[in-house]
């Protein structure tokens, strides 16, 4: 989605990752795929953290497959 686009969806996973004791995430938008924004500094820590966004929250690992992309 554009940027001006509203995205209640990606609203909702941010507070959810935030309420799981994620406090480092700047921006969360979900259309096609997510685009998640972090506050962190340290790359492996930043990977590390998307990976565990991904398996407790973002996808369903018995059915579904995932890949990570970081820009």
């Amino acid at each position: 989605m554009k940027k001006d686009v509203l995205d209640p969806q990606g609203k909702v996973v941010k507070q959810t990752l935030k309420n799981m004791g994620y406090d480092n995430i700047e921006n969360v938008r979900q259309g096609k795929h997510f685009e998640i924004e972090l506050n962190e500094n340290d790359q492996k820590r930043a990977e590390k953290t998307i990976e565990e966004f991904c398996k407790k929250l973002l996808a369903n690992t018995i059915i579904e497959n995932y890949t990570i992309n970081y820009n």
